[in-house]
């Protein structure tokens, strides 16, 4: 099949091009590179959204121990456990970095828990708390 143009040129197995169309092969070497830029200028979002969904899950998780080590303080110290002892079982599960508070009234114990979580490039330290009360448990030996 041959096509010949009004310049009196001939272009074998082609259509005539039509003034102002652009060809796919044209717009493929347009686009040559786009992905790179693309890629160069959303990569930096991309990190700093999962940097920040990695501090998000380490408060998560020291919101998780520092819970678990606050309930077993006031266990320790509703059975009789000196405030020593009870600061190392906080230590132990919360990590040595935490702190704890005892006190009660009597009848009621409660113990306080607190540690720094390292927020990175977004913040300084985050400070993750718990509180768990227990009832001193009676020394008459009557379940």
């Amino acid at each position: 099949m041959t096509v010949e143009h009004a310049a009196g040129g001939v272009e074998h197995g082609r259509a005539p091009r039509r003034p102002g169309r652009v060809s796919l092969r044209n717009l493929r070497q347009d686009d040559h590179g786009a992905v790179t830029a693309e890629l160069a200028v959303a990569l930096p979002a991309v990190v700093l959204v999962l940097a920040a969904l990695l501090v998000v899950v380490v408060a998560g998780v020291s919101q998780v121990r520092v819970v678990d080590a606050a309930r077993a303080g006031a266990r320790a110290a509703s059975a009789g456990e000196s405030d020593g002892r009870v600061h190392e079982i906080v230590a132990q599960l919360a990590g040595s970095s935490a702190s704890a508070t005892v006190g009660g009234d009597g009848s009621w114990v409660t113990v306080t828990v607190r540690t720094s979580v390292t927020g990175g490039w977004f913040s300084g330290p985050l400070t993750v708390s718990a509180t768990a009360t227990a009832r001193l448990e009676s020394s008459t030996g009557v379940p």
